[in-house]
């Protein structure tokens, strides 16, 4: 079964999200402010983090920038209704997800099924090829760690499943549609700029070619073109 950690102060909300999400077959711990959640995800491994923003000690974005130096736990953070720049934010700093508050029992799900889907379809999808060379990268897609001339870049899951996708269907048109389904599990909505800022994230990630050609072209209202 699959293992959550929510970091959240709200402990009437935590209890129900707990029978909720227990009753759906995961395994539940459950962390009352920043600095008992992230010594825990320090500490613990898990599948999946749910990261409130507002919290005692520490915040959410604090817990989430010092989690993200040492590990690529998926975390998807949960924001107040309408507070688009904590969305912008937690993306920019390295979240999988966010869901904005009151959410409906049955989204939070899904979107914790397609994250942790996420992952797994990534390995499925490359299981012949433990290895996968693509020209000065290499992908480990069970470990989803990423090389570029052997140097290790630190990607989250979504970055890792996001670039595998792209490489995959190399030197072709992917629109934002295909991304967002596969990539976030969840259909692309008018104003959802996540795919956005996880794609600019990647991009800064990933080194300069030598040859000084982009790795990714953008087409403007159709997707992304994975330069071979």
């Amino acid at each position: 079964m699959n293992r959550i950690l929510l970091i959240d102060d709200d402990i009437g909300l935590s209890d129900l999200l707990s029978q909720l999400l227990e009753l759906e077959g995961f395994v539940l711990t459950q962390a009352y402010d920043g600095e008992q959640g992230l010594m825990m995800a320090q500490q613990q491994d898990f599948d999946l983090i749910l990261l409130d923003v507002m919290l005692p000690k520490l915040n959410g974005f604090e817990v989430l920038r010092a989690l993200r130096q040492r590990k690529q736990t998926p975390i998807l953070m949960l924001t107040a209704r309408g507070d688009e720049i904590d969305r912008v934010v937690g993306l920019e700093i390295g979240a999988d997800d966010y869901l904005p508050k009151p959410f409906n029992d049955r989204e939070l799900v899904a979107r914790i099924r397609a994250i942790l889907r996420r992952a797994q379809t990534t390995q499925q999808d490359s299981q012949a090829n433990e290895m996968m060379q693509f020209g000065d990268l290499r992908l480990d897609p069970t470990r989803q760690e990423t090389y570029c001339n052997e140097q290790l870049i630190i990607l989250t899951g979504t970055e890792f499943s996001l670039l595998f996708h792209l490489i995959e269907k190399s030197g072709e048109l992917v629109t934002k549609e295909s991304l967002s389904e596969n990539v976030l599990g969840k259909k692309l909505m008018p104003f959802d700029r996540s795919l956005d800022m996880h794609l600019s994230n990647l991009r800064k990630k990933l080194p300069e070619r030598q040859d000084g050609r982009p790795r990714v072209k953008t087409l403007r209202g159709k997707g992304y073109i994975w330069i071979p």
